[in-house]
Formats: structure tokens, sequence, C-alpha cells
């Protein structure tokens, strides 16, 4: 974990952009219609994470924005509320923080998706937005638990422990 000030900010923008550029792939995919071709996601071909990288740059920066705003102090006051680290594992109380994270997180950038893709570039009605929105948080939490507990996370706390040795 972060010591100082520096080593957060740079955490988490290592973690931002591992966030977004997972859960694009992954929406990128299912806008391509691998979710519905033979193989599935298996069939999936190079410009996916071509078309991800793109949109992971200004995804990244909605990240870190609502991320600093409240998703990490909400996600951190979900882990105080469940775990103590003096009793605790410190190990179950960061997956604790993860969680708590993800469940804040995954409705926000949800709703910036569904604002930025669905309402302004697709045109739909916005009184389509509280179905759209919960569509979209039903497709994403999954991928979104799963990326950040099994690759996001420790990709960060790997790379990280690497930069501030």
């Amino acid at each position: 974990m972060p010591k100082n000030k520096t080593q957060g900010i740079i955490f988490g923008i290592i973690m931002s952009y591992a966030m977004a550029f997972g859960m694009e792939i992954y929406n990128t995919a299912i806008n391509h219609g691998y979710h519905l071709a033979e193989g599935s996601f298996s069939s999936m071909t190079n410009v996916v994470f071509l078309d991800a990288l793109k949109e992971m740059t200004f995804m990244g920066l909605f990240v870190i924005l609502f991320s600093t705003l409240w998703g990490n102090r909400l996600g951190a006051a979900f882990a105080a509320k469940h775990c103590d680290p003096e009793k605790d594992n410190p190990y179950i109380c960061r997956l604790l923080r993860q969680a708590g994270t993800i469940a804040v997180m995954c409705p926000t950038m949800s709703m910036v998706a569904t604002i930025l893709f669905n309402i302004i570039m697709a045109g739909m009605p916005v009184s389509r937005l509280p179905a759209i929105w919960a569509g979209t948080v039903l497709k994403n939490f999954p991928m979104a638990f799963f990326w950040n507990m099994f690759a996001a996370a420790p990709f960060t706390h790997w790379i990280c422990g690497k930069i501030f040795r």
C-alpha cells in the first residue's frame, strides 16, 4: 500500500487505468458482438485491444476523478466498518476496501458510460437513463469485481512494489 501522498497518487493513476483498460476491453468485446459469437470471448481479435485503449485514455480520467471525489473514501469507510486492521488480517481489510470501492465505483462509472455512450453519442432519450444505467451496472459489476480482485489490484500492487522498493 502507498506510504505517502506521491505514492498514493501514482498508485491511484495506475489502478484507475488498469481498471479502465480491463473494463473497456470487456465492453468493447461485447459491443463488437463477441459474447454472441461462436467461441464467445475466445474469438476476440486484436482490434478489441486497440479500441479499448482509445476509450481507456478518457475513461481513466473519469475513474481518477470519481475515485478521488468519493470512491476511495466510501471504500475506506466500508472497510473500516467491517474490519479492524489492528485485530483482523490486513489482507482481508485490503480486500474489503477493494470491495467497498468497487461497490461505489461500478455504479458511478456505469452512469458515466451510460450518459456518454448511450445518451450523448447514441441519442437515446434521457427518459431511458434509469433502465439503461441499471442494465449497465448488472452487466459490468461481475467483471469489475473480478477484474479488480484478480487482475488490476494485484498488478497495481506489484508494479508499485517495483517502483517504490
